[in-house]
């Protein structure tokens, strides 16, 4: 039988415990930024805080548990960068977002490793900003969860498609070198007129790089931001 989560139970009790949830999941944290998220375990964890593996168990019950802490310590970084939020939706659904993203760039491994379903303190916290954010527009509650999912999947989209993007940037040259020639015999062989327009009889990968570096990828977010934000004004008629 499962146990209950780890914010229905107080934390140990003692005066002055040698550890604290909050000094658990940073070190947690930061193990996955630096080693992967492969490689944090509870017996890892402890290692790093100069703690037995079963004095940590004594804190944290699970590795369930550790996660939830993990996962509300990140969203705590969120929480942390939108206060205080601005009164008017429009910039405070921006700075939601953009706290949202850098929070998520900083700790890639995290939108393949959390669910966001491990509700703690911070999650609150964080919807009551998200509320905060469109309480002054004449909607339907139901309105506003519609606005603040779009943006939420639009921020979380974008997320992951730079951090894809940023790994299939290292390629090491052999592994390079293969994939441009199998692009030009796809292009030789095949109907992509434009595509064959665009790189022309160069290096596939320097024209994508090329094409593709006009923009910062904060001005792509920016943009996208902008476009869905004018269009979430104009259907639900917003000022």
């Amino acid at each position: 039988m499962s146990k209950a989560p780890i914010w229905t139970v107080a934390a140990p009790g003692s005066r002055k415990p040698r550890l604290t949830r909050e000094q658990i999941a940073k070190t947690a944290l930061e193990i996955a930024d630096s080693e992967g998220f492969e490689a944090l375990s509870m017996r890892r964890v402890a290692e790093e805080l100069g703690a037995g593996t079963m004095t940590l168990y004594y804190y944290v019950r699970t590795k369930e548990d550790l996660l939830a802490l993990v996962e509300d310590a990140l969203t705590g970084e969120t929480v942390e960068a939108c206060a205080p939020l601005p009164k008017a939706w429009r910039p405070a659904i921006r700075k939601l977002a953009n706290a949202t993203r850098a929070t998520y760039v900083r700790h890639a491994w995290a939108l393949r490793a959390l669910t966001g379903l491990r509700f703690g303190p911070n999650a609150l916290r964080h919807i009551e900003q998200s509320l905060q954010a469109v309480a002054g527009m004449d909607l339907s509650l139901g309105d506003k969860h519609a606005i603040l999912s779009v943006v939420d999947d639009y921020v979380f989209g974008h997320c992951a498609s730079l951090v894809r993007r940023r790994s299939q940037s290292q390629f090491d040259r052999k592994t390079a070198k293969a994939l441009s020639g199998a692009i030009h015999r796809y292009l030789d062989e095949g109907d992509y007129p434009h595509l064959r327009a665009m790189i022309g009889d160069g290096d596939p990968l320097d024209a994508f790089v090329k094409n593709s570096s006009f923009l910062t990828e904060d001005d792509h977010f920016d943009i996208g931001l902008d476009a869905l934000l004018d269009g979430l004004a104009k259907r639900f008629k917003l000022k």
